[in-house]
């Protein structure tokens, strides 16, 4: 008989690494969930083509993976810390905000710690249902590792933490495949490709489109760059305290019981937190770059503001991009060696990888809980996390509520646990009566 898993989480990334430490924690020495997790990589890595130089956190250490679901934890930021023997010089940094690659480590810390409940190098290409009786008991989860090798696991629960895949703008999509137009997410690794490139052409207006246009300027040999963006100007993310709250855990009760009408609204709202903007203080990095080169006089680099692209082609010569100048209403064709994609993510991937499961999920509404609301017959739970923006609020994509998020997601599925053995117990006791 095939051994049954508890939970299979699909992706070992930060919120599925809070989750393991959730689940270890709330054991309190009875048994633990059965939980196994499949991760593509084929080892932790987070964002591991924009770890630049330089680059920082945008939200507190404290909102790590434990801290704010258990403050004693030893799995918080602080103990990683301690551990690393850096308690103190952090302290003396005087800061909140720690670099990216230091996050970085402290994650794949605390993923290493959970090794033998991960699989990596294996992608999960298809969910099945697993009839009983006219209904669904169980999910077959298959898999491919990069060897090509499938195999196949049942679980009575899902957590589907998969991440954004890349938002492609449809002008580039004919250029899938050219290795001379990629998106941020592989920026560093794409890069390194194009040694001899001299001109380069950075789309978007965010955080990213920013950090990005900063270590292109500052690399050696001199490059042209032009940040090319809709907008008027970079604005700068709102992080003061009041709009921040939206960003609590607490506000994720306010956000849920809301219309969907008024969701939207909050979400068109406090857009300004998270979308296409960059931190003040990066902002003004760029302006001073900008007036430093007024100052000398060069032209290398450009800030092409309300440019829309109008054409994409791509020649021998490089990726040629006709750019329509919004004010004053002409049209240009500028060359590139390399253009990169700072144009966000899609948060949908997981509506493709659940198919098989679409006839007993209606339209993927979800829970307080994070579980997928399912037809009577259906009775796996499935719980989807960085996937309910729209109902849950901003904070969903972001590190911000995780750790208290895989908490709550955490309480469900021990919840489910215990009833499912107490009907065990039931239908055992009613036998022997």
């Amino acid at each position: 008989m095939q051994h049954i898993h508890d939970l299979i989480g699909i992706g070992f990334g930060p919120s599925n690494v809070a989750l393991a430490i959730a689940l270890d924690e709330k054991r309190h020495g009875g048994k633990p969930l059965d939980a196994l997790f499949i991760e593509r990589q084929p080892r932790f890595a987070w964002h591991p083509h924009m770890l630049l130089d330089q680059a920082h956190m945008q939200i507190s250490f404290l909102k790590d993976l434990a801290t704010l679901r258990n403050p004693t934890s030893r799995f918080t930021f602080v103990n990683y810390l301690h551990e690393q023997g850096r308690l103190t010089d952090f302290i003396n940094l005087k800061s909140f905000f720690p670099s990216r690659h230091e996050f970085n480590d402290y994650l794949g810390w605390a993923a290493n710690q959970f090794e033998d409940a991960c699989r990596y190098g294996e992608e999960v290409f298809e969910v099945l249902p697993e009839t009983q009786g006219g209904e669904v008991s169980l999910l077959r989860v298959r898999s491919r590792s990069e060897g090509g090798r499938v195999q196949e696991r049942l679980a009575r629960n899902l957590v589907v933490s998969i991440g954004g895949t890349p938002n492609i703008p449809e002008s580039f999509r004919a250029l899938r495949g050219d290795g001379r137009v990629f998106h941020s997410s592989s920026y560093l690794k794409d890069m390194a490709r194009h040694p001899q490139a001299r001109r380069v052409a950075v789309i978007g207006a965010g955080q990213s489109a920013a950090e990005i246009f900063m270590d292109l300027q500052g690399r050696s040999g001199g490059l042209q760059v032009d940040l090319v963006m809709r907008a008027r100007s970079i604005r700068p993310s709102d992080d003061s305290p009041f709009v921040n709250e939206v960003f609590n855990a607490d506000f994720t009760d306010y956000m849920f019981s809301r219309a969907s009408d008024e969701r939207a609204a909050l979400l068109d709202e406090f857009s300004q937190t998270n979308y296409a903007v960059a931190d003040l203080d990066l902002i003004q990095q760029i302006f001073k770059v900008f007036y430093d080169q007024k100052v000398a006089r060069g032209t290398r680099l450009r800030m092409l503001r309300q440019h829309d692209v109008r054409a994409v082609r791509a020649a021998s010569d490089g990726v040629h991009l006709t750019l329509l100048d919004q004010d004053a209403g002409r049209e240009s064709t500028v060359r590139y060696d390399a253009v990169v994609l700072a144009t966000g993510y899609a948060r949908d991937q997981h509506k493709d990888l659940l198919l098989p499961l679409a006839p007993h999920l209606g339209d993927y509404d979800v829970d307080r809980y994070y579980r997928l609301k399912t037809t009577p017959d259906f009775h796996p739970g499935i719980y989807l996390q960085g996937a309910c923006e729209d109902s849950h609020g901003l904070s969903d994509t972001l590190l911000s509520v995780t750790s208290v998020r895989t908490g709550e997601i955490g309480n469900a599925l021990l919840a489910a646990q215990s009833r499912a053995r107490n009907a065990v117990r039931d239908e055992a006791q009613a036998v022997r009566v």
